[in-house]
């Protein structure tokens, strides 16, 4: 079997890395010359819109991926007139538009927060206005890690703050107060098959996910029960096939908001590589190849640590019980994502002693802070 992926990079890389015990060989399609993916796959380098490029990429393949949603729509339309291509370019388009997405979350009776279009400096005034201070503006297209977006505390500020963002549509959303930011991983196979990972709990610093514990600690049963209603019907709503991520704000009341969605395998979901049954890469190796999909079982608790900006000694990391180092051969520079650090155990007293050994060996500057933002704000 033959599998291709739109994109080269670390998520691109775990695939192909996951796929290899299949039996399964991956090809992946990147613009870049030097990428992640190239120790596991055969790299075809070129652009995504070069449609002879296009044509030599899907020879032989029996089915087409992605590693990101913003993958130019004429690429995975194109693909999709040759050979099946999961997720749907549909479901691209509207992961890809932040518009797109709030409309879709919407319609499919989603909670979101509330929120409203902004194309002009002078809508964003609107905005402000009419969902009051503070807001955050986030541009439709192209923002990730905390990249194309800008909070607003003055509606005087709100017409420059668009400006600032550069583009010619945005989402304006209000504030939530939340008590922590979870996430929620779904697999849907061609057949319609569904499983579920257990919900995650996930800590950022300057937009960029610094580490996650899986699983959630302290989840009630009505909270797992509605991240899974919610991705459930995300999945339904897009006919879709693979690995979706749902973002997720939770209330005070333990009750969820969405804060986007993610048509991939995703961050929040590294975890599962060395601490779930089958990991998420796997997982969406079966889905889109139409195989039965794997358990989704934790295997006791985890937690994964970003690599930011540096790489740390791999003896510093490996002398610790239970940790697990990922690097993905990327050139370090300040607030890219280097590589992870899965820590797991049996219990989560266990867990804690591993998690503070890592930080005393790497520091908060590698690792990441321990604190957890409490609020959309």
């Amino acid at each position: 079997m033959r599998l291709g992926i739109l994109g080269g990079g670390q998520l691109g890389r775990m695939l192909a890395l996951a796929a290899a015990p299949l039996g399964v060989s991956v090809r992946c399609l990147d613009e870049k010359k030097e990428s992640p993916a190239a120790v596991a796959a055969q790299m075809h380098v070129a652009s995504y819109t070069d449609s002879t490029a296009l044509t030599r990429f899907a020879e032989g393949l029996d089915v087409v991926t992605c590693e990101f949603e913003n993958v130019p729509a004429e690429a995975s339309a194109a693909l999709a007139e040759r050979l099946p291509v999961y997720p749907s370019p549909r479901a691209l388009a509207v992961a890809s538009d932040r518009l797109a997405e709030k409309g879709f979350l919407r319609e499919v009776g989603v909670p979101t927060a509330t929120f409203a279009a902004v194309c002009t400096p002078e809508e964003a005034t609107d905005a402000a206005q009419e969902l009051g201070i503070p807001l955050v503006l986030k541009s439709a297209r192209f923002g990730y890690d905390g990249k194309g977006q800008v909070w607003v505390r003055e509606v005087h500020d709100a017409a420059a703050a668009f400006t600032q963002l550069g583009c010619s549509a945005a989402v304006a959303e209000a504030a939530v107060p939340f008590r922590r930011e979870l996430s929620i991983l779904a697999v849907r196979g061609r057949d319609g098959t569904t499983v579920r990972y257990p919900l995650v709990e996930n800590y950022h610093e300057a937009g960029i996910l610094r580490r996650s514990l899986a699983p959630a600690p302290g989840v009630s049963a009505a909270t797992q029960a509605q991240a899974e209603q919610v991705v459930q019907r995300v999945l339904e709503g897009l006919d879709y096939v693979g690995v979706i991520a749902v973002e997720c704000f939770e209330l005070a009341d333990g009750g969820l908001a969405v804060n986007e969605i993610a048509p991939r395998v995703h961050n929040s979901g590294h975890w599962s590589i060395e601490g779930a049954e089958t990991s998420q890469f796997e997982n969406h190796v079966r889905a889109v190849l139409g195989l039965p999909l794997g358990s989704t079982a934790p295997r006791g608790v985890s937690e994964m640590h970003n690599l930011i900006g540096k790489v740390p000694s791999r003896e510093a990391v490996l002398h610790i019980p239970g940790a697990h180092l990922h690097l993905y051969d990327k050139t370090p520079r300040p607030g890219r994502k280097l590589g992870h650090v899965t820590v797991c155990a049996e219990d989560a007293a266990t867990l804690a002693e591993r998690v503070a050994q890592l930080r005393a060996r790497l520091g908060d500057e590698v690792v990441g802070g321990a604190t957890r933002m409490q609020a959309h704000v």
